[in-house]
């Protein structure tokens, strides 16, 4: 494989391409996903708070 071949030119730039887009999104749907949590839980505790000794 050498910078002449257009099949490996063509692959780097498509991982060039698609690799940060993947890295974003997975990164906002860890974050997404632990806002619902957190949202759930906050939800869970208005309905059934802790009782108070």
């Amino acid at each position: 494989m050498t910078i002449n071949n257009p099949i490996f030119i063509l692959a780097v730039i498509t991982v060039i391409w698609f690799l940060p887009g993947i890295i974003v999104r997975r990164f906002n749907e860890l974050k997404q996903l632990k806002k619902k949590e957190k949202t759930q839980a906050d939800a869970i505790n208005k309905l059934y708070p802790n009782p108070k000794d």
